[in-house]
C-alpha cells in the first residue's frame, strides 16, 4: 500500500514542478507588461525633435526666454568668474590632500 502511494507521488511530482514553474513564469511575464510606460507618456523620439523655446537661468534657475538666455550667456562669457582668495585656495588644496591621505592611511588621525 505504501509503495503504491509513493509511486503515485513520484508520478505526480514532475506535474507539480511543471505547474509551479508555469505559475512563477506567468507572474514574471505579467510584471513585464506592467513595466511598460503609460500610454499618455510622450515618446522620447518626439521629445528629441521638440524645439525648446524657454530656458532656465544657470545662476538662479528662473525661466528665461531664448533672447534673455543668449544675453545672459554672453554676459557670463565676458565677465570672468571671481577668483578665490589665495588663503582659501590653499586651505581647499590641503583638505583635498588630507582626504586622499586618509583613504590610504585610515589609522592616521590628523
Amino acid at each position: 500500500m505504501r509503495r503504491v502511494k509513493t509511486r503515485k507521488f513520484i508520478k505526480l511530482l514532475p506535474l507539480i514542478v511543471i505547474i509551479v514553474t508555469l505559475v512563477v513564469l506567468s507572474s514574471y511575464w505579467r510584471l513585464a507588461a506592467i513595466a511598460l510606460p503609460p500610454p499618455e507618456d510622450i515618446p522620447e523620439e518626439i521629445l528629441r525633435t521638440k524645439i525648446i523655446i524657454e530656458a532656465r537661468s544657470p545662476i538662479d534657475g528662473r525661466f528665461l526666454t531664448a533672447a534673455e538666455y543668449v544675453q545672459l550667456q554672453a554676459q557670463l562669457q565676458e565677465v570672468p568668474p571671481p577668483k578665490l582668495d589665495p588663503k582659501i585656495r590653499e586651505q581647499i588644496f590641503l583638505l583635498r590632500i588630507r582626504k586622499t591621505l586618509l583613504q590610504f592611511f585610515p589609522f592616521l588621525n590628523f
